[in-house]
């Protein structure tokens, strides 16, 4: 049966690698719509995938960046906070998140937690009225603000460099500060965080262990649970993982190759 819920999902510019379509086909294969935002050229784009211009969303005037790792997941987080209070009926999913079942948020809320002390923000569903949604906006608004969810050293270091005249820019901080470590603090603080799943419904298998996920031969499945509704790549350490141990094409008999040949997903056809 087809959700009522769609997934957004962005992804700036280029070609997506097979790692991405296996994603976005998978919730096609659970009967759930996707919606990929986009900025620039994205070709491989599965069939069945809605592309629509992600600035409609959020504008592309101030485009943050994460100055060390040239990242653009400040952006991104500022993007999925925005495109949740815009788009009621839209799930936020990254481009890493596999679709084991369809996601149906339960009052509004859908995420879960990645570790025992931090709720990630790679699929999170809030519901428009959410306090914690709010506050993510504002606080996203400026990228100069000394997010009071940082460790009080990186406080005082960010407030000294304020005092001096030098304010550090978001792109400066240290790597997520407007991700799952603002979600965690606001859900929190404002009584929201019994919402969040337990790490297994979202996230089964732990980052340290994301490596089984590609390795030849290696048990992957034992961590999923009958009410696992999906798998998390972790594609910012799965990528370079896949391009230097593999060629960017996963093995076949590893968890990774054996759902892209369940969902008809060639890697060699788009390697990472």
């Amino acid at each position: 049966m087809p959700s009522e819920y769609k997934i957004g999902m962005l992804w700036v510019d280029g070609p997506l690698s097979f790692l991405e379509q296996l994603c976005m086909v998978s919730f096609l294969d659970a009967q759930q719509d996707v919606r990929l935002y986009v900025y620039g050229d994205v070709t491989n784009i599965p069939d069945g995938v809605e592309v629509q211009d992600a600035r409609d969303i959020l504008p592309d005037e101030d485009f943050v960046i994460h100055t060390r790792t040239g990242s653009p997941a400040p952006h991104s987080d500022k993007f999925r906070y925005r495109m949740l209070a815009q788009q009621p009926d839209l799930i936020w999913a990254d481009t890493d998140a596999y679709c084991l079942k369809p996601f149906q948020p339960v009052d509004g809320h859908f995420y879960g937690w990645i570790t025992g002390t931090e709720i990630a923000n790679g699929v999170m569903k809030l519901p428009p009225d959410s306090q914690t949604l709010k506050d993510l906006i504002e606080y996203t608004e400026d990228p100069y603000a000394i997010p009071p969810w940082l460790p009080e050293r990186h406080q005082n270091e960010l407030i000294e460099a304020r005092n001096a005249g030098n304010a550090k820019h978001v792109g400066e901080m240290p790597w997520g500060v407007w991700g799952p470590s603002a979600l965690t603090w606001l859900l929190e603080r404002n009584g929201e965080a019994h919402h969040a799943m337990q790490p297994h419904v979202l996230y089964p298998i732990p980052y340290k262990n994301r490596r089984a996920m590609a390795r030849p031969g290696a048990n992957a499945q034992k961590f999923i649970q009958p009410d696992t509704v999906s798998i998390h790549f972790y594609g910012r350490r799965m990528r370079p993982f896949l391009q230097q141990r593999f060629d960017g094409i996963a093995p076949a008999d590893c968890m990774i190759g054996q759902l892209a040949e369940k969902h008809g997903i060639d890697p060699a056809a788009a390697p990472v």
